[in-house]
């Protein structure tokens, strides 16, 4: 059963991402489009470096043929964020990107993106879901005859505007006149081509490595963290560079490693932009985070004056809330961020350019602007750990939490609030928290918590990995 979560459709190669399954998503968005009068805009199809990816655009743009629908296609690989920049600029009704992000790699996936460059919120998701298992038979058209019928076609130069609007939203200036050494480390994904137009544009060094294509992203998952970036950390320090990037596979993602080998966290990016937006370029407007998303942000947000606005985890919950609210800066703790005025999406490209005219502009290294935020507001410790969840389990699991009737763990001080908008997040007095939640991407329970040390996130997680093996 094709079911979408919070990063799009993302299944396992030759078993679920299969040619027939890729197609009766195409006909099912073709019934959408048909029914809804959304049809007469071509549907923009972009591809990352997967396994099958390529190919994939291809299938759906064939059966969209065959229901009289154009499709736009790119015959090079092309980071989610362009897709969705795309879409908004040509004010397209629908985007697709073929990608399973950071998943594993025997792993595959496709992105609905919607007017404006916007993840497809979860009707649109849920009515596609309904609408395949009514497919009883999906059209196709031979690609070559969709391309000579004007069905299909593909987009020249279809970076320009995207990087173009990066550039006018940087002070590349200050940028310059510092020149700083940066070692990039797109993971074998598809983030390649617009860092090295930005940087290079700004009179950056950027050298690069994992920069091939490999369908196996060189045996570890697409996804930055202490264990994928270990290369570049050694690599960082060695080469005495100012900074090291990393992005994701589908390049919406990035995290960062200072020139001592600090690796900064997804958390520790957000809250250095946040503070940088408002203190140096005086900026102003409250943030938005997701559940997972670290509390040092409200503590900032309340002492500019401003909120912080809580939603559950998926980016297109942030994204909605930035507008709602006219926020300056969302993110999330998985490595996305957004500024207002930027796509309506994570971009890792527009971030990592972002982060480096902080650094030029302050003269500061991100470890020690981030202790100045810290000395100001508190440090605080932040830990994830991901254990196999059964369906089995996995039903039981969700059972509890939709009962809302406080059946949690015992830990060893009592807690303020509970929220279950997404799985199950415990608040403790001292703004600590921890979170229990199915992943919505893979067979996975996530745990997550912020406290003042490890050990007492450690704490959390464990008594929450103990009341579920007792389920």
């Amino acid at each position: 059963m094709i079911k979408f979560g919070t990063g799009g459709w993302r299944g396992i190669i030759g078993d679920d991402f299969t040619k027939y399954n890729i197609s009766l998503v195409a006909q099912a968005l073709a019934d959408r489009m048909h029914e809804l009068g959304q049809d007469k805009k071509p549907v923009l199809i972009g591809h990352d470096r997967r396994f099958l990816s390529k190919p994939a655009s291809k299938w759906i743009a064939s059966v969209l043929a065959a229901n009289g629908i154009k499709s736009l296609l790119m015959k090079r690989s092309s980071p989610t964020p362009l897709v969705m920049h795309m879409v908004m600029k040509e004010e397209l009704e629908y985007g697709i990107e073929v990608t399973a992000s950071h998943n594993p790699s025997d792993y595959n996936g496709i992105k609905i993106i919607v007017e404006e460059g916007r993840d497809a919120p979860t009707e649109v998701t849920k009515d596609l879901e309904r609408r395949i298992t009514l497919v009883e038979r999906y059209n196709k058209m031979d690609l070559e005859e969709a391309e000579a019928k004007g069905l299909v076609s593909y987009i020249k130069n279809p970076f320009n505007d995207y990087i173009d609007d990066i550039l006018d939203s940087i002070d590349t200036a200050v940028i310059r006149e510092k020149g700083p050494r940066i070692l990039f480390n797109p993971m074998h994904g598809s983030a390649i081509y617009p860092f090295q137009v930005i940087f290079f544009s700004a009179r950056c060094t950027l050298d690069l490595i994992n920069d091939n294509k490999d369908a196996y992203f060189g045996g570890l998952m697409p996804a930055p963290n202490e264990e994928t970036l270990v290369d570049l950390r050694d690599k960082v320090i060695k080469g005495h560079y100012d900074l090291g990037i990393a992005a994701d596979g589908d390049g919406d993602r990035l995290d960062v490693i200072d020139r001592d080998g600090t690796m900064l966290s997804a958390n520790a990016i957000l809250v250095l932009l946040y503070y940088y937006l408002h203190e140096y370029k005086g900026l102003k407007g409250p943030v938005v985070r997701n559940l997972s998303t670290t509390h040092l942000l409200d503590r900032i947000a309340e002492s500019f004056g401003e909120k912080c606005y809580e939603v559950p985890i998926g980016f297109k919950y942030v994204s909605a809330e930035i507008d709602r609210v006219d926020a300056l800066i969302g993110g999330e703790s998985s490595g996305g961020v957004t500024v207002r005025g930027n796509i309506h999406g994570k971009d890792s490209a527009y971030t990592a350019a972002l982060f480096v005219e902080m650094m030029c502009r302050t003269g500061k290294q991100p470890t020690q602007l981030l202790k100045e935020i810290e000395d100001r507001f508190g440090h605080r410790e932040f830990v994830e750990y991901n254990a196999e969840l059964s369906a089995e389990k996995k039903e039981k699991l969700l059972s509890v939490f939709s009962s809302e009737q406080g059946n949690v763990p015992s830990f060893d001080v009592p807690y303020t609030r509970l929220n279950y908008i997404d799985g199950c997040k415990v608040y403790f007095p001292d703004d600590s928290y921890v979170i229990c939640r199915p992943s919505g991407t893979e067979n996975l329970l996530r745990f997550m918590a912020e406290a003042p040390t490890e050990e007492k996130c450690w704490t959390y997680i464990n008594a929450w990995r103990e009341f579920v093996d007792k389920l």
